[in-house]
């Protein structure tokens, strides 16, 4: 024993001089253009060949199906309804999103209150909630056991469409106000000054001269908030009842051994998300609104105090009254399950627990698994974006295509892959869930990176190497220091959303289960479990989530 822990000593030792020389030696191999091509190489195949090609050849291979929903008019109609609610939902909640969000951000940015920052930590709540908790959380505070349900004697919402609608707005909206607190915190206020100083209302300085400025801003928020209503599959499930969205669709149609309607209904959200995500994209940045027209009377009293006041009170009792507190209300339940002795059978792993447990085991295996991976393979095609090192053209090309998994719904995507790698006989379903998850997440981290990457002046970079550093080198010593928050955050996105995601570990997978989609079954009642496991079940989830991401972002603290 002794002589072992001995030997571990000298190994200890020995290490920072074997770091030396690994990194003497890669650095080295760094200033050989043909390793270089090889690592910009590999990541340009990683990204096609698992993140990118096939979703499209699943669909592909699957055409000959499609006679089978065009034979059935009853299913055609509900595929048609399913697409067009998916496409009407998400423009509807990303317009909703920014109506509500751009007021909540300028009230966090720009009126200097004490407060600022707890709103500013409020709004960000939902993140850490995982969505299929979100979902039962809204579905018990508008049902007859919440506040409403309970002063009126019945639930005022049952669940449908505008349940539906108030569960995406609550989860996208946050997103729309960490985009514009960004635009609005690094925006110079020289030209607003400027028009007010000329005589125009405050109001309409922000209207025809702020806005259009940030109108990069605005389009990226809309995309995204637009994005994340489309693909949300698991807490829809959870709120819709007979409601059905293309996400919900294609659960029901899975589960119905449909599968020409889901091939039919994942085919047409993958083409119809890109076909908007380009028009919004591009036409959105050129589209020229009426700004320059004026209102004197009616903008002079949206400006006054009064309307300032009362426009700040609704944006803070929308962020209270339906996000924050319809997102927290499963903490009640929780509670009570603690109470009633559940807590004891959960801990013990007792009959449905056990399968909880692993369930929950799978799914931060694959998170870690995923995050650690595109992190590897993310990196090289980040440089590539922010360095343009396929020329402009390919490169604005690549930063096209690099944006599409992030934009198609992920149980369209799920489908897609399993179509696809099926074809090639029976590979373990692990494989498939975890490439899945890659596909889905890929674009957090390379997004995050590329963006961090471009902000450092190449100038750094060009005087190190005239002063002889190696290529690596210059990456560790200078590219590293500048954007590691940008990397710790990326992972902590990808992170995330690899143990929130339902849509696609639905589809992929008939075995295995990771936990939201466990969660999923427990809610809609096929597991047969009481509602006191269900909501200590969703407790549990966000419990830990939240211990992982704080201690996610404590390490993302010390290391800044």
């Amino acid at each position: 024993m002794f002589a072992g822990l001995n030997q571990l000593k000298k190994l200890v030792k020995l290490s920072p001089v074997n770091i030396d020389k690994t990194l003497r030696a890669l650095d080295k191999i760094s200033t050989s253009k043909r390793a270089s091509k090889i690592v910009y190489g590999l990541s340009i195949a990683f990204f096609f060949v698992l993140v990118l090609l096939p979703p499209i050849f699943g669909i592909v291979l699957k055409l000959d199906r499609v006679e089978e929903v065009f034979q059935d008019p009853v299913l055609l109609d509900r595929s048609r309804s399913a697409i067009s609610w998916s496409f009407i939902l998400a423009f509807t909640v990303a317009a909703l999103d920014i109506l509500a969000g751009l007021p909540l951000a300028w009230l966090i940015v720009r009126r200097s209150l004490k407060w600022g920052s707890v709103i500013d930590t409020l709004a960000d709540i939902p993140f850490i909630i995982p969505t299929v908790a979100l979902g039962l959380s809204t579905l018990l505070f508008w049902g007859p056991q919440g506040p409403l349900g309970i002063l009126l004697g019945q639930a005022p919402l049952s669940p449908g469409l505008i349940l539906v609608m108030l569960l995406h707005f609550a989860f996208s909206l946050p997103v729309v106000v960490r985009v514009m607190v960004g635009e609005l915190t690094g925006y110079r206020e020289n030209f607003e000054i400027a028009a007010k100083t000329l005589g125009a209302e405050p109001f309409t300085a922000v209207r025809t001269v702020t806005l259009p400025i940030l109108r990069r801003g605005l389009v990226a928020s809309f995309l995204l908030a637009f994005a994340r209503s489309l693909s949300e599959t698991g807490a829809t499930i959870v709120v819709a009842g007979s409601f059905e969205n293309g996400p919900v669709f294609i659960k029901v149609a899975k589960d119905s051994g449909l599968e020409g309607a889901l091939w039919f209904v994942s085919f047409a959200l993958i083409i119809g998300s890109i076909t908007a995500f380009v028009i919004i994209k591009y036409l959105g940045l050129k589209l020229r609104l009426p700004a320059s027209r004026v209102w004197p009377r009616t903008e002079r009293k949206l400006s006054e105090q009064k309307a300032v006041l009362s426009r700040d009170f609704v944006s803070l009792s929308v962020l209270v009254f339906l996000v924050i507190i319809p997102s927290l209300f499963i903490a009640l339940p929780s509670l009570q399950a603690i109470v009633d002795g559940t807590l004891s059978e959960a801990l013990s792993g007792k009959g449905v627990w056990g399968a909880y447990w692993q369930s929950m085991i799978l799914s931060y295996a694959i998170g870690t698994i995923v995050t650690v991976v595109n992190m590897l393979m993310g990196m090289p095609m980040a440089v590539i974006i922010a360095r343009r090192k396929l020329g402009k053209v390919g490169t604005s090309l690549m930063d096209t295509l690099v944006d599409i998994p992030i934009v198609v719904p992920s149980v369209a995507l799920g489908v897609s892959l399993s179509f696809f790698w099926r074809t090639f006989g029976a590979l373990p379903e692990l494989l498939i869930l975890v490439i899945a998850h890659l596909t889905i997440t890929y674009t957090y981290f390379v997004r995050a990176m590329s963006a961090a990457i471009e902000s450092v002046p190449t100038y750094f970079e060009e005087t190190a190497r005239t002063l002889g550093a190696k290529p690596l080198t210059v990456f560790r010593r200078i590219i590293f220091p500048l954007t590691k928050y940008s990397l710790f955050a990326g992972a902590i996105l990808m992170f995330t959303r690899s143990v929130d995601e339902t849509g696609a570990s639905t589809a992929v997978t008939t075995k295995l289960k990771t936990v939201p989609v466990l969660l999923v079954d427990w809610i809609k009642g096929t597991a047969g479990v009481s509602s006191s496991t269900q909501s200590l079940g969703v407790g549990l989830l966000v419990a830990v989530s939240f211990v992982a991401l704080f201690a996610l972002r404590l390490t993302v603290k010390k290391e800044k």
